[in-house]
């Protein structure tokens, strides 16, 4: 069964940490360096306040097993990035990339990227500039800032990816 709503909010004493709600679970989650912002701008560090969707998962097959989810799948190939050029027609959406060129490429080296939960932040309509590339995604081992995405730990985001479909409301407050 899918959760009708996440809920997301700052930790007492800390903008750049976080606490997850879901079914009754609450779980710890790093934010981005300038905390949950209600006004995101490109590079700010904000995690963006509001209500938003999951759109699908990207995932690595090359390290993990593909996770139970009701959300669509993608596998994350060495060619996937996101665009984050608000110039660029492309800007907040998925591109494919060749050795050297710039962009937030999803197939990094270390495992921030293995699980990517999509959502709906500036995409209907996008507006160049507000905000691009925000996402659930794993978290460091220290729970350091993220650039305004939400990060958990590994058992976190598989526990949640089996909860969460295209109908759950995600609050950032």
């Amino acid at each position: 069964m899918q959760a009708s709503l996440i809920s997301i909010r700052t930790a007492a004493g800390s903008r750049q940490r976080g606490w997850l709600q879901v079914w009754g679970h609450v779980i710890p989650v790093a934010l981005g360096r300038g905390g949950i912002l209600a006004n995101k701008r490109e590079g700010d560090g904000g995690t963006p306040r509001g209500t938003f969707r999951p759109l699908r998962l990207w995932w690595r097959a090359d390290r993990h097993p593909r996770p139970r989810t009701f959300l669509p799948v993608r596998l994350i190939d060495r060619n996937d990035a996101w665009c984050e050029d608000p110039r660029d027609r492309h800007y907040n959406q998925p591109v494919k990339l060749g050795g050297g060129q710039p962009g937030d490429r999803l197939a990094r080296n270390d495992h921030l990227y293995d699980f990517i939960i999509e959502i709906d932040h500036n995409t209907y309509p996008r507006i160049a500039g507000r905000g691009s590339a925000v996402f659930l995604h794993l978290a460091r081992p220290n729970f350091g800032p993220t650039a305004g995405c939400v990060a958990m730990t590994r058992p976190a985001i598989l526990r949640l990816l089996q909860r969460i479909g295209p109908r759950t409301r995600i609050v950032i407050a």
